[in-house]
């Protein structure tokens, strides 16, 4: 996606051979109109594929699920990674590892929002080590939902995720696929999107 390939050139910042920060369009401050066209592509993508949900996990993943989502025609089902009072019982819950944060955090995901009957979209801002994608798969799998594939907007290719989430037979629509981010530049992968 050339449109999203030429924000990450222009005001992405790399900060080590492992980290890219994209805080002035997707992850702090969000580009609305990028995180539309982001949205459409991925509904473009999935269109044939008869999604009835789009899940995704707080925080950085609910813009351009939304897009997709009302592109779809679809509802947005975020996973929350903290507690709260009104989302106790009747959980889908799996653990996360963050390594940008170094934390781990229970995600969780009302039953009332997911079932069998959903063939899901499950769509992330980041695919790194693949820790997110793999609790929001267990989440669905406790579900008996079926995951049709996944949406990425910005693939490290260069780290262990992507090849894990695709070797369970996962379908992976990474829009920007990283092939490193050494010297301080960012050099992508020619095809951005596998299946």
């Amino acid at each position: 996606m050339k449109l999203l390939k030429d924000k990450i050139a222009q005001e992405g910042k790399v900060l080590s051979e492992n980290v890219l920060k994209v805080d002035t369009f997707l992850n702090h401050q969000i580009d609305p109109e990028l995180m539309q066209a982001i949205g459409e592509e991925f509904a473009t993508r999935y269109k044939d594929e008869g999604i009835t949900k789009i899940v995704t996990i707080e925080s950085s993943g609910i813009a351009p699920s939304m897009f997709a989502g009302l592109t779809l025609g679809v509802p947005v089902v975020f996973a929350r990674k903290r507690k709260s009072l009104t989302l106790t019982d009747n959980l889908y819950t799996s653990k996360v590892h963050s390594f940008t944060k170094n934390e781990t955090n229970d995600i969780s995901i009302s039953q009332n929002f997911l079932s069998s009957d959903d063939v899901v979209l499950i769509i992330d801002d980041f695919l790194a080590n693949g820790q997110a994608v793999l609790g929001l798969l267990d989440i669905v799998e406790q579900a008996n939902a079926k995951t049709a594939g996944v949406g990425i907007v910005i693939e490290k290719g260069f780290q262990t995720g992507g090849g894990i989430i695709r070797e369970r037979g996962i379908r992976v629509d990474s829009l920007a696929n990283i092939k490193s981010l050494a010297n301080g530049k960012v050099e992508f992968f020619e095809e951005a999107s596998t299946r």
